[in-house]
């Protein structure tokens, strides 16, 4: 989607001026994860119109491959407000009915991308859009995992989207055929009766899971998977700018240290330093770090100013 960000607080009937990005959840992880330094490659579909060209534009310069993003002359490309009022997270307002991106069918996958990847990252906001979106997802999933290709996913509960009855019975049908789920406290309260990080752990590993990390904000972390379970302590960030897109920015920084060999101590920290590092720039994608900046930021390497 595109993003509209206001450039000051207050309802949005207020408000005159506005910065243009992009948003998504798998967009986002994808740029993230492209920044720390890995061949990335992301498709959905883009509306034939100016705000389609820009977020391909955008994605295709953070160095994703964009080449499988399929365009819907009939569609316009989505888009997403944000409302902000002071020390709160912002509100959000979804103008995505009936997009391009909504209309993905399996027609529009290449099997063969799929086929190569080494990790397929899918959200349940996909799964929210539309039947036909959600067949997408399957499809992905059931071509990935017949080629021994990792499955991650993020839950990404937005209400917004579809009701929590229906979102329940879907997600959970996912989390069967997921090997790394990203959970957060809050959805798994929504979908579990419990935020308490063991339980989610371990009901999503009964369920199938190899590895389970529950998001948990500025506390860290907690990882759980067949062989261990460990609280990864978090990053104090104390004036966060923007919290959108952090937990996108930690799935990026988990499969990151998965993709590098990291144990999943490692991966944790990396996860939580990325996530926290995102909240520091205003905007989804932007605060998202190079790897040197966010060795920095952990300690690993020195910075030296000038």
């Amino acid at each position: 989607m595109v993003l509209f960000n206001p450039d000051s607080t207050g309802p949005l009937r207020y408000v005159h001026n506005f910065n243009k990005s992009i948003a998504g959840a798998e967009s986002n992880v994808a740029i993230a994860l492209a920044r720390l330094g890995h061949e990335v490659g992301w498709f959905s579909k883009l509306g034939d119109d100016e705000f389609g060209r820009y977020i391909k534009a955008v994605i295709r310069g953070e160095g994703v491959d964009v080449s499988r993003a399929s365009i819907d002359s009939e569609r316009s490309t989505g888009l997403l407000f944000k409302e902000r009022f002071a020390h709160v997270n912002p509100n959000v307002y979804y103008y995505r009915k009936n997009s391009a991106a909504s209309n993905i069918t399996t027609e529009d996958l290449d099997l063969d991308y799929i086929r190569s990847a080494k990790i397929l990252h899918v959200t349940g906001i996909t799964l929210a859009l539309s039947h036909t979106a959600r067949e997408t997802v399957y499809k992905a999933i059931e071509v990935a995992k017949s080629n021994n290709v990792l499955i991650s996913f993020d839950p990404n509960i937005r209400l917004k989207l579809w009701n929590i009855e229906e979102a329940k019975s879907i997600i959970m049908d996912i989390i069967k055929m997921t090997d790394i789920a990203f959970p957060g406290k809050e959805e798994g309260k929504l979908l579990l009766g419990t935020d308490e990080p063991k339980e989610i752990g371990r009901f999503f590993l009964n369920m199938g899971c190899k590895i389970v990390a529950t998001k948990l904000g500025k506390e860290g972390c907690y990882i759980a998977s067949r062989e261990n379970e460990e609280l990864v302590a978090g990053y104090i960030v104390e004036k966060p700018e923007d919290t959108v897109g952090a937990g996108d920015g930690f799935a990026a920084g988990f499969l990151s240290g998965i993709l590098r060999n990291l144990n999943l101590r490692e991966c944790g920290q990396l996860a939580n330093a990325v996530g926290a590092m995102a909240t520091l720039v205003r905007g989804d994608m932007e605060g998202f770090p190079t790897l040197q900046q966010v060795k920095k930021y952990m300690g690993i390497e020195t910075h030296i100013d000038r």
